[in-house]
């Protein structure tokens, strides 16, 4: 089979490999699609801690059974499905406690285990066995039920905000995510969605996609006290820092009403990952500061509903559809901004 094996920070190749054997016990399906994350973009230049080279990435996925083992129950040839690449371990305190996107035991795929840049991938049992395998709606294509990952660390997101009904939304950066959480926020009940973003493409992809109620551009005008005047003083119920930007992070808790929640979604580099951080504005507002980094299979499966049901629309989020052979200029289009989501089809 194709697949692009990773050999080392910036080394990757377009190579035939043997298709993987699977035991009595896991899945092998073949990849239709797989869309390209800005954690693969960082994967592909600095590596991961989790990540053992050779490897190949890819975690936003969707495919179709080819070979069911023996032991396997529920599933069979010919099924289209997503996998939840977080796989919790089910045991340990987090996930006794239903937190299951802070297992201290997960495994991934694409990390521990070989991802989606290629024809074929293994499903390891674990991941069977952690209900991470979902079906496909009928109604959704490969590329779309493949976008249920990135929904589903949006649902964890908003989960963990509170977002609730008639709550006031800022989201930082019209990037797909900003987009997918902009809908959220409605499917959760926000009165009032506003969207901040700097560049004028996307400013105007969001405009016709997702219809913000209120646009800011913070290079041209100030967007806290935009917020402000949009709120009549407070601020925004909940902001959510959908990109990897400090200065974002910063004038976000200058954003945010009393009692209200900041998120900050997208992480910042990790070689300079320290904002200034007012603790002052903390202890007066009584607000408070989350983080998102991640989601559990169940959030896999709501996303997929979502999708299906027509709540959240992701079709028009991919941009580029690229073959396999071309995933390099596909991590260079993600990366540059100049695409919203790049798909690979094997």
């Amino acid at each position: 089979m194709k697949a692009a094996v990773l050999y080392d920070i910036e080394k990757l190749k377009i190579e035939n490999i043997p298709v993987p054997k699977i035991s009595d016990k896991e899945i092998l399906i073949r990849i239709k699609a797989c869309t390209i994350c800005g954690t693969d973009v960082r994967i592909y230049h600095y590596g991961h801690k989790n990540i053992s080279f050779p490897r190949i990435t890819g975690h936003e996925l969707a495919g179709e059974i080819v070979e069911v083992g023996k032991k396997v129950k529920d599933y069979k040839e010919g099924q289209k499905v997503t996998v939840a690449p977080h796989i919790p371990c089910g045991k340990c305190y987090y996930c006794q406690r239903g937190m299951q996107s802070m297992c201290l035991n997960f495994k991934a795929i694409a990390y521990h285990f070989d991802g989606g840049f290629a024809e074929f991938m293994r499903v390891p049992e674990i991941a069977i066995k952690g209900g991470c395998v979902n079906l496909i709606p009928d109604n959704l294509s490969f590329e779309e039920a493949a976008l249920a990952e990135p929904l589903a660390c949006a649902i964890n997101g908003q989960e963990l905000s509170g977002t609730k009904l008639a709550d006031t939304v800022a989201v930082i950066g019209a990037g797909p995510l900003g987009c997918m959480h902009i809908q959220l926020a409605r499917v959760k009940g926000a009165k009032k969605v506003i969207l901040l973003e700097t560049s004028f493409s996307r400013t105007e992809f969001a405009r016709n996609f997702v219809m913000p109620d209120v646009l800011i551009n913070p290079s041209r005008e100030n967007a806290i006290e935009k917020i402000r005047e949009e709120t009549e003083g407070r601020g925004a119920d909940k902001v959510i820092v959908a990109c990897s930007n400090a200065r974002a992070q910063e004038e976000s808790l200058k954003m945010v009403s009393p009692r209200g929640v900041v998120n900050f979604f997208g992480g910042l580099p990790k070689n300079n990952p320290y904002i200034k951080f007012d603790s002052n504005l903390v202890h007066y507002k009584e607000f408070y500061v989350v983080g998102t980094h991640g989601s559990a299979p169940h959030h896999n499966r709501l996303a997929l509903d979502l999708i299906s049901q027509g709540k959240i629309k992701v079709k028009e989020l991919i941009t580029h559809k690229l073959p396999l052979e071309k995933i390099i200029e596909g991590l260079n289009l993600a990366q540059s901004g100049k695409a919203m989501k790049v798909a690979i089809l094997p």
